[in-house]
């Protein structure tokens, strides 16, 4: 009996030693995954469960690298197993809502980013990812209320700026939108989304369809013409829509269905 019982408190008091062990080993590997540096990570991942490391840990480390990956229906899923949990941390709710975003799934970003923004301390990420959603649903005072306070925690996030112009875009107010287009290629001058942007917002005040910029290829300017076909079709230009779907069209083959869709829409419209 004696012999049994030393036994098991020889196994009880591993545990702890081995947690110790992989600890340092999982925060390694958190902080390759936040500095970019996904192999390393990856592999210090796998050396934790190698040395015994199991449960949410692991799990949310390889979230982390499916959603530093751009993994994001791998990434989606298993935080939506942490968000469920007792103990789940807000970069699961956070995250999950960005893949869901990113993946186009709004049914399953609501749930996680109303998670995201409870309580207090929330990131200016999980309200930008309020805003996004809530501009996919149409509901503007809800997505002017998120970015605004995204812009109050980070001011200088040229990405928050965009989607506010992206906003304003999307209700046909290009005359506001052109402005914060603008600031944000000043913090961002080397997005080309951004610049893209800007130029559809002040094409589409000027009633004129794009030109093809210098060395442009025949994909980018496709994507800026079907982009400035839905912005004439929003404004309710018929005929300048009909126009930059099918130049678009006859630009690039890899916009073609795209294209060829707006287009039929149209005519059925």
């Amino acid at each position: 009996m004696i012999g049994v019982l030393l036994v098991a408190a020889s196994i009880s008091a591993q545990p702890p030693a081995a947690a110790t062990a992989y600890a340092d080993i999982l925060e390694d590997a958190a902080h390759a995954i936040d500095v970019g540096r996904l192999q390393e990570g990856k592999l210090l991942v796998a050396r934790a469960v190698a040395s015994g490391a199991r449960g949410p840990a692991v799990d949310r480390l390889n979230a982390n690298l499916a959603f530093a990956s751009g993994k994001y229906v791998q990434a989606l899923s298993t935080y939506q197993q942490l968000a469920g949990l007792p103990a789940k941390q807000r970069v699961d709710c956070e995250k999950g809502a960005i893949s869901a975003l990113k993946l186009g799934e709004f049914e399953n970003a609501k749930s996680l980013v109303d998670c995201a923004v409870a309580g207090t301390d929330v990131s200016w990420r999980a309200w930008n990812a309020k805003g996004v959603l809530a501009d996919a649903i149409s509901d503007w005072p809800s997505a002017d209320d998120a970015f605004s306070r995204a812009r109050a925690i980070a001011p200088n996030e040229a990405g928050i700026v965009n989607n506010q112009g992206w906003s304003k875009l999307l209700r046909g107010k290009w005359a506001e939108a052109v402005p914060l287009f603008e600031e944000a290629v000043a913090l961002d001058p080397k997005s080309e989304r951004m610049a893209n942007n800007l130029q559809l917002a002040r094409d589409s005040l000027a009633a004129v369809l794009p030109e093809r910029w210098p060395g442009e290829s025949d994909e980018d300017w496709a994507a800026r013409l079907n982009d400035a076909g839905v912005a004439a079709e929003l404004l309710g230009d018929r005929r300048r829509a009909v126009a930059a779907f099918t130049q678009a069209l006859d630009a690039s083959p890899t916009w073609y269905g795209r294209a060829s869709n707006n287009l039929q829409a149209l005519g059925q419209n």
